[in-house]
């Protein structure tokens, strides 16, 4: 099939790509030269692992080309995906609709044609009917374009895996004949067997924001345990394990720390209990303003063990933090837990060199105030305390007697509750995690 993406960020270079790869003829249109210019040349303009193999063998099948103009994406194709981001308003919890709007004032004009628009991106519920009533005034071919609304639940570092062989589909449509369309797009998924559910639009649009608040309740629910533990000298990791044996409950999501972040779960959370407001039905989301408290405590806390390891006070002290991503396998930075935390500390006084094995330009972009180095010794070289932030694989191996000879003070907040206590502690470290006896 003959399809278009319009947007290639993250959400919209990896679908691109992918489709191509499962042999459809796809061309992706996005606002910035810079971008498509990257993509045609075949380079992911973010990390994502194994997206680049899929970006190269697509554009080398001649089935995927970028493009900056709608003239070309309206006279390609005839279903176009939606996957412009829909970031958080300036000043308020609201979702940003302004470039979901821009793309189909965009379009509407040049869809001369029965076309399908199916959109992808988070928005808040109404939304989608609210775009169709646009495409039926403002396009050429009227009521012969539709559109459909199937929400992406890609994790980044899995997002190639979640594209190709995602957990389930969701299609919510209008039109019978929409369903058999969409059908025809995924089937090289669906004949996987890949679950499949079909709804309206609305429900299609609740799912993505109702998962994206489970799992974000699922987090903070562990983390505040993890504040019950530390004072009541329990340990937050045998207790989710223990009850993760619940199939009730399972055992994903369930890892204390210093909780969420990224471009999907605080924004998305925060977007819902605006949206509900605006609906009449506020007292419905009021447990989600408590999830994002207990989410930004848990980087305070970080914070607050830091500045009592070292004495009291953070000036004259060399603070090394590993991991600037908001998680490993991506670059990501946007509301990263372990920036955030490392520019806290920065601000009361601190030395502070970050880490990261892919997000050091990114973390650059953002606290440029920050130093960063790509040398991990440069980084733990004679600092008093070692925060350990984002659970990135290479950390999780380091030998605590080799980090211990550079470091100043043994000293090792692991904000992820991911490495061996025993092995740092019999190599003398002082080990701390959230939530965790601290012998």
């Amino acid at each position: 099939m003959k399809l278009s993406v319009i947007g290639c960020g993250y959400l919209g270079a990896t679908h691109a790509a992918c489709m191509a790869d499962l042999g459809h003829d796809v061309i992706g249109i996005d606002v910035d030269p810079a971008k498509v210019q990257l993509l045609n040349d075949g380079v992911v303009p973010f990390y994502e692992p194994g997206l680049d193999e899929v970006l190269t063998r697509a554009l080398a099948s001649g089935r995927l080309r970028f493009t900056t103009s709608w003239d070309e994406v309206a006279d390609f194709a005839d279903v176009h995906f939606l996957c412009v981001g829909t970031p958080q308003k300036a000043g308020s919890y609201a979702a940003d609709l302004r470039y979901v709007d821009g793309a189909i004032a965009d379009l509407a004009p040049r869809l001369v044609r029965p076309s399908l628009v199916i959109g992808k991106s988070t928005v808040p519920v109404g939304t989608a009917d609210r775009l169709a009533a646009y495409l039926l005034e403002h396009a050429p071919a009227g009521a012969e374009v539709h559109l459909a609304w199937n929400p992406e639940f890609l994790r980044e570092g899995f997002a190639v895996q979640d594209t190709v062989s995602p957990d389930r589909l969701v299609f919510g449509i209008a039109a019978a004949e929409d369903e058999q369309t969409m059908r025809a797009v995924y089937e090289p998924v669906l004949v996987k067997n890949t679950p499949l559910v079909i709804s309206n639009r609305p429900t299609a649009e609740l799912v993505k924001t109702a998962a994206n608040s489970f799992l974000a309740t699922k987090i903070s629910f562990i983390n505040a345990m993890a504040e019950i533990c530390e004072v009541a000298g329990a340990d937050v990791a045998v207790l989710a394990e223990a009850i993760g044996h619940d199939e009730r409950i399972g055992s994903k999501f369930l890892r204390a720390g210093i909780g969420f972040g990224g471009g999907c779960l605080p924004k998305d959370i925060r977007a819902f209990q605006a949206r509900v407001g605006e609906l009449g039905v506020s007292d419905a989301l009021t447990f989600l303003h408590d999830i994002d408290e207990i989410n930004l405590r848990r980087r305070a806390h970080v914070v607050d063990l830091a500045r009592t390891i070292v004495g009291g006070r953070f000036v004259g002290t060399k603070v090394a933090v590993l991991g600037a991503a908001f998680k490993p396998d991506s670059d990501d930075v946007r509301d990263s837990p372990a920036l955030d935390i490392a520019a806290s500390v920065f601000t009361q006084g601190a030395d502070v060199i970050v880490h990261d094995p892919k997000a050091i330009e990114n973390a650059r972009a953002r606290f440029p105030n920050l130093h960063y180095s790509e040398d991990l010794d440069a980084v733990v070289a004679d600092a008093d305390v070692v925060l350990h932030l984002t659970e990135w694989k290479q950390y999780r191996e380091l030998d605590p007697a080799r980090i211990g000879s550079l470091v100043r003070g043994k000293h090792i907040i692991d904000g992820r509750l991911a490495l061996d206590p025993a092995l740092w502690r019999a190599a003398g470290w002082n080990y701390t995690a959230l939530g965790r006896p601290n012998a």
